[in-house]
């Protein structure tokens, strides 16, 4: 089994910028603060050093963000990969009606690549 964050959107554009809500708590989780998932910005490089930038890339290295195309792409890349045989969905996102989108995105994937 592998778990992967999914986060897609309509574009590439629009789904990282709805990642960073997930980069900024692994930011603060670093820092050992607490609270809830950030509302997504459009910089993140004002919020993390460099350090923190590589320890975040790297804990999320298996996050697909993009379009449908795009997470399509690195699903089937990750699978063949990982001979997984079965996959757990993660997707942190701020605002629930793009969160939902998110997943029938990933869903219409999974449905694509089932044949």
């Amino acid at each position: 089994m592998v778990c992967i964050n999914i986060i897609a959107a309509d574009s590439n554009r629009d789904a990282e910028f709805l990642f960073t809500s997930m980069q900024q708590a692994f930011v603060k989780l670093r820092r050992g603060e607490t609270g809830q998932l950030p509302p997504p910005v459009e910089n993140m490089h004002q919020l993390w050093s460099a350090s923190e930038q590589y320890g975040v890339q790297q804990a999320l290295s298996m996050s697909l963000v993009g379009d449908k195309t795009k997470v399509r792409h690195g699903l089937e890349s990750i699978l063949r990969e990982t001979e997984a045989d079965e996959i757990m969905v993660n997707g942190q996102i701020f605002d629930h009606q793009a969160r939902l989108h998110s997943f029938d995105l990933a869903m219409q994937v999974k449905e694509e690549l089932l044949g």
